[in-house]
């Protein structure tokens, strides 16, 4: 267990970093300007990274094929539910697809190595790659309706530089091709570089982020959606399907990670109330620091 909690408490270092330089320069930090260097230019040196260190094996796909199904099914309802609840777009957009965009990445796969071992990774990189496409296919269309028209949501997805880029790196890893070692290191640089500049945008945003602001309505969906109905969703399925324990294990922790910092960045680019996704963002990040434990205890029965 205290593999875990130190999985979690390490990453909030660069938050806690983000929220003291906000506090600290205030207006001098442009928070629009560091979410367009993350997203237009690091994080394309994440995907490439993150899809060529390892190949791709077909045999991997069951874990993220069940994410992605349980991830379809929680949107639908999500979205159906909050149809009758939210009149506002943006809060509309939000309520729908926040609480299926979870952090798989820089918390998951350590979470994950912390309770299965070092087995887990091909796993877990494969269900971070799925995860990636849900933020930038999904999650963009939301938080760009919250704003813009159907037709402009859609070409948002398509102006987006990290999805060729996902694209092109798997077409390199399915047929093989060797990256030279000076540009995996170059890759691994911009890699970690977004990773840090994420949790430190995530950090700008908590200052002067006021949770008692948020609408209990909207705070109380979210949760729910998060931590009752995914979580329902995937022990149904899973329990169902004859798989190795680890693959559902790995699958049902992926889906209790809390909410992805990814919201704010996108819920940022296209003026989607990103402080109030921050927030709930935090919330659920509080109450994953109890929860993961209950997840352990869930996995039992899997």
């Amino acid at each position: 267990m205290s593999s875990i909690i130190f999985s979690i408490l390490s990453i909030y270092v660069f938050i806690v970093m983000g929220y003291m330089a906000k506090r600290s320069f205030k207006d001098q930090i442009d928070d629009k300007t560091i979410t367009l260097i993350n997203v237009y230019f690091l994080q394309v040196f994440l995907t490439f990274w993150g899809l060529l260190i390892r190949p791709i094996d077909i045999s991997l796909l069951y874990a993220p094929s069940i994410y992605f199904g349980i991830i379809l099914i929680v949107l639908v309802i999500s979205a159906f539910g909050a149809k009758f609840l939210f009149e506002s777009k943006k809060e509309y957009s939000i309520a729908t697809v926040v609480a299926i965009i979870g952090n798989t990445g820089n918390l998951g796969i350590p979470i994950n190595i912390a309770i299965f071992g070092e087995e887990s990774i091909p796993y877990t990189t494969v269900v971070n790659l799925v995860n990636v496409f849900v933020v930038y296919t999904i999650g963009v269309y939301y938080y760009s309706r919250g704003t813009y028209d159907v037709k402009t949501s859609l070409t948002n997805i398509i102006k987006l530089p990290i999805l060729w880029a996902a694209i092109i790196a798997i077409l390199l890893s399915v047929y093989e091709v060797k990256m030279h070692s000076s540009i995996m290191n170059m890759l691994m640089m911009g890699a970690y570089a977004s990773m840090t500049m994420q949790l430190f945008l995530f950090g700008i945003y908590l200052y002067g982020t006021k949770i008692k602001e948020i609408s209990k309505k909207l705070l109380l969906w979210v949760m729910a959606l998060k931590f009752i109905i995914l979580p329902l969703t995937a022990f149904v399925v899973l329990v169902n399907l004859d798989l190795e324990p680890m693959i559902n294990g790995i699958v049902f922790i992926e889906l209790m990670m809390p909410l992805a910092v990814a919201n704010v960045n996108i819920a940022s680019l296209y003026d989607c109330k990103p402080r109030l996704v921050t927030a709930l963002v935090f919330v659920s990040s509080f109450l994953f620091l109890g929860i993961i434990f209950v997840a352990v205890e869930i996995l039992n029965y899997l």
